[in-house]
């Protein structure tokens, strides 16, 4: 049993890590970390990795630091 999604890909739909990074206005080194990180939706297409150009567009950066933690007494 296979347990791979089908995905309808329009190419329009799918853009390269470089184009990411110039869309969002970061390194292509930004862009493969939140791609290995699974934070951005990507695809493997004849050996190359793409990205989804609505979820580059739609993606919300986390505040930088570490959380803030209550006093303890």
């Amino acid at each position: 049993m296979s347990t791979k999604k089908e995905i309808t890909i329009s190419p329009s739909d799918w853009v390269s890590p470089a184009e990411a990074a110039r869309i969002r206005g970061v390194s292509r080194q930004a862009i493969t970390k939140l791609m290995k990180g699974g934070r951005i939706e990507t695809i493997e297409l004849a050996g190359r990795k793409l990205v989804r150009l609505s979820a580059v567009e739609a993606f919300k950066a986390k505040p930088p630091g570490r959380k803030k933690q209550g006093k303890s007494k």
